[in-house]
C-alpha cells in the first residue's frame, strides 16, 4: 500500500494527473526513495545496481499499455540524480508519463536531475508526457534539470509533450535524438517563467536515415524578470525533413533568446526554422475587456489559450 501525505498527493496530481494508484506499470519515487512499484506481464521495471534509477523493459508488440514514473520531493535541501532507461520493443504502442514536482518550504535548494534514455524499436510508437511543477513558500530554490536521449530505429514514432508552467526556479532542459530511416519525432514544449526564474531548453536532433522527420515546437511566456533560452539544432544527414519553431510572449521585464540551428549535410535535406517573440496585442485585451473581463483577467485568458 502506497502511503503519501496530502502535499505529495497534490504534486502527483499536478505532474502526472494521478488521483489514485494508476493502472498498469508504475514506479512512484518520493524524497529519493521508491514508495510504490508494479510491473506487468509486458512491462518490467527493475532498479539499477550501479546508480540511482530504473530500467523499464517493454516487450515487442505491447499495445495500449502505459507506464507512470513520477517523482515528488517535499524535503528542503534534497539533491538527487536519477537515471531511467526505457527499452521499447518492436511494434509497441505505449504511453509513458513522467514528471517531477518539488514542494520546498525551507531555506535550502532542492534539486532533481532526471536522465531519461529511450531506445525505441522498429515501427514502435511512443507517447511521452513530462511535466514539471514547483510550489512551497521557502526561500530555497526548486531546481529541475531533465536530460533526455532518444534513439529511434527504422519506422518508429515518438511524440513528446514537455510542460513546465509554474514554480520552477531554475531549469536546464537538454534533449538529443538520433533518428533512423522513416523515424518520426514530434515535440511540443510549453513553458512559463515568472519572478527571477531561468529556463534553458536545448535540442539537438540528428536525422540520419532517409525519410526521417522531426517537428520541434516551443510555446513560452516570460513574465516579470525571468529569462528563457530556446536553442534548437537540426542536423539533416540524409534525405529528410525537419522543422523547429519558437513562439513566445514576453511580458514585464522578461527576456527571451531564440537560437536556431540548421545543418544540412545532404542535398535532399529540407530544414525549416521559425521564431516569433512579441507582447500581447492590445486589441486582444480590449476585445476581452468589452466582454466584462478585467485587464488582468484578459491577459490570463490569452496566456492560458496560448499555452494549451
Amino acid at each position: 500500500m502506497i502511503k503519501l501525505d496530502e502535499i505529495q498527493k497534490r504534486l502527483l496530481r499536478e505532474v502526472a494527473d494521478l488521483h489514485e494508484v494508476p493502472e498498469g506499470a508504475f514506479n512512484i519515487r518520493s524524497n529519493s526513495e521508491s514508495v510504490g512499484r508494479v510491473s506487468t506481464a509486458n512491462i518490467e521495471i527493475v532498479s539499477k545496481e550501479d546508480v540511482a534509477g530504473i530500467d523499464i523493459r517493454i516487450k515487442p508488440g505491447t499495445k495500449n499499455e502505459s507506464v507512470h514514473i513520477p517523482v515528488v520531493m517535499t524535503k528542503s535541501g534534497l539533491t538527487e540524480v536519477v537515471y531511467n532507461d526505457f527499452f521499447i520493443g518492436e511494434d509497441c504502442d505505449i504511453t509513458i508519463v513522467a514528471g517531477c514536482g518539488i514542494d520546498n518550504c525551507g531555506p535550502k535548494d532542492s534539486e532533481h536531475d532526471g536522465i531519461h534514455r529511450f531506445y525505441v524499436g522498429k515501427n514502435a510508437r511512443v507517447r511521452y508526457v513530462e511535466k514539471h511543477y514547483g510550489s512551497g513558500d521557502g526561500s530555497g530554490k526548486r531546481i529541475l534539470n531533465p536530460g533526455t536521449e532518444v534513439y529511434m530505429e527504422e519506422g518508429s514514432t515518438m511524440e513528446m509533450e514537455m510542460v513546465q508552467i509554474k514554480g520552477v526556479d531554475d531549469t536546464e532542459r537538454s534533449t538529443i535524438a538520433e533518428l533512423a530511416a522513416g523515424a518520426k519525432l514530434v515535440v511540443r514544449e510549453r513553458l512559463m517563467t515568472h519572478g527571477e526564474q531561468r529556463a534553458i531548453s536545448t535540442y539537438k536532433v540528428s536525422l540520419n536515415g532517409e525519410g526521417a522527420s522531426a517537428d520541434v515546437v516551443s510555446r513560452s511566456v516570460a513574465r516579470d524578470n525571468s529569462f528563457q533560452k530556446f536553442d534548437a539544432v537540426l542536423l539533416g544527414n540524409a534525405a529528410c525533413s525537419g522543422h523547429t519553431e519558437c513562439d513566445s510572449i514576453i511580458m514585464d521585464n522578461g527576456r527571451i533568446l531564440a537560437v536556431p540551428g540548421l545543418e544540412a549535410n545532404d542535398v535532399d535535406a529540407a530544414l525549416v526554422h521559425e521564431a516569433a517573440i512579441g507582447k500581447i496585442a492590445g486589441d486582444q485585451i480590449i476585445k476581452l475587456m468589452t466582454l466584462g473581463l478585467t485587464e488582468q483577467e484578459a491577459e490570463e485568458q490569452i496566456i492560458n489559450g496560448f499555452l494549451k
